[in-house]
């Protein structure tokens, strides 16, 4: 596993809730170091661990670790830590009683403050799903933010519902974040939006057919040759630099097609996809047609192994008669091509849809860098990524390589009826 590092020359991020690591790398590439990334499921965790090897992965769910812990599995003894963030999955906020955050359903988002409180970071970020801000339940939200003000945080407001689409990512996503500041320190402020959107065809128009290689039946990576112009595209794919990104450089065959492993479809499919006009949705598998020259849909997870491990609706290739892959949803999603996913194609759509798109993740960090006052610097290390053992874990291994439950996600969910719905998904 990851060894601590002590030795941290940029400002300092903990990542609760951290999954694959969309907010890791967004804030990596604002200029902190991620110092731990505390995660549950043994899967993601061993995903994280793999793309940030600096990084202290902590396979752990936040109800049953302290922020001393964390301090010592990092090896921060008591240095200053700059900002914690992360966003607890939306599961079964309760508004029932007379104080939500009592409820134990509502406990992940309780632990959430209480490690905030822990580490005393000078800022925190906790992000959700935009629905969080209707009816009863921002009520809750009311509630969260007075709690982070016992704590000692200022949260600014009004509180934003941002749209990824706004920071350079192809995808049509909203998600709702809290900026808190402790206080005596300069706020920090929302990103503005940018100007101009980036849209599929410059996301994915690039990559080559996954069902071009026979290869990618059985594996999720093939060697081949191809052009990109794009210059979105060219950024993730490491050809031209992006001068707004300060991550640690990963070292890769920029002429590896990872994150494609083939999905095969019936004839009948096939011709059902093709005759769907693009933007509309295919009426038989209900999956919608992706437009050239506009935004992906919000890219949703699925379930999890608990909840009868749904797959949610993938979008149509707007030219092809298939479904987007792994690699062209993480082009969506803004993870450039060095970013790889768990092998499968279930786990891998589900740690994308889960994640917070990096660029998104980028502008909230790069707001706090500015309310720090530190000038973001490039690192000079580069990263080798070497065991991609990790990627291809199934439970059981992940669960003995991190020393948990090989049950560690399905038995929490029985005991606590966490993977409860927060809403209905037309809020998410």
């Amino acid at each position: 596993m990851s060894s601590s590092r002590s030795s941290y020359a940029r400002p300092i991020g903990i990542d609760l809730f951290a999954g694959a690591g969309g907010l890791s790398l967004g804030f990596e590439q604002a200029g902190f170091d991620i110092a731990a990334a505390v995660e549950i499921d043994p899967i993601h965790c061993a995903t994280h661990e793999y793309n940030f090897p600096r990084c202290r992965t902590i396979c752990a769910s936040v109800t049953d670790i302290s922020g001393d812990e964390i301090r010592r599995l990092a090896g921060l003894g008591d240095r200053t830590i700059d900002v914690v963030f992360g966003g607890a999955p939306c599961q079964g906020f309760s508004m029932i009683g007379k104080r939500a955050l009592d409820d134990p359903r509502n406990q992940l988002v309780f632990h959430y403050v209480r490690i905030v409180a822990e580490l005393q970071p000078t800022y925190c970020v906790f992000e959700n799903v935009k629905g969080l801000t209707l009816g009863k339940h921002a009520e809750f939200l009311n509630e969260l933010i007075e709690a982070l003000g016992e704590a000692g945080y200022d949260v600014a407001l009004p509180y934003k519902v941002l749209n990824a689409a706004d920071y350079g990512v192809p995808q049509d996503r909203k998600r709702l974040f809290l900026l808190g500041t402790r206080r005596g320190h300069a706020p920090a402020a929302y990103p503005a939006p940018l100007s101009e959107r980036v849209t599929v065809g410059e996301a994915i128009g690039d990559l080559p057919d996954a069902n071009s290689f026979d290869e990618l039946i059985r594996s999720d990576a093939v060697r081949t040759n191809w052009y990109t112009e794009a210059r979105y595209a060219r950024r993730l794919r490491g050809l031209d630099p992006d001068p707004k990104d300060f991550s640690y450089v990963r070292e890769f065959d920029q002429d590896l097609l990872t994150s494609s492993l083939r999905t095969e479809h019936s004839a009948l499919s096939q011709e059902r996809f093709l005759a769907t006009e693009q933007g509309k949705t295919e009426p038989i598998s209900r999956f919608r047609k992706l437009p050239t020259d506009g935004l992906c849909n919000t890219l949703r997870a699925g379930t999890d192994s608990a909840r009868g491990a749904f797959t949610s609706p993938r979008p149509i290739h707007p030219d092809l008669p298939r479904v987007i892959t792994v690699r062209e949803a993480a082009r969506l999603h803004s993870f450039p091509d060095w970013f790889r996913f768990h092998t499968t194609k279930w786990h891998g759509f589900r740690q994308i849809g889960n994640s917070v798109p990096p660029l998104l993740g980028r502008a909230i960090a790069s707001s706090i860098i500015e309310a720090l006052g530190r000038k973001p610097k490039a690192p000079k290390e580069k990263l080798s990524l070497d065991d991609t053992a990790l990627l291809g874990f199934d439970m059981g291994t992940a669960a003995r390589y991190f020393d948990v439950p090989r049950d560690t996600i399905a038995q929490r969910t029985r005991k606590s009826d966490l993977n409860e719905p927060l809403m209905d998904e037309s809020y998410a």
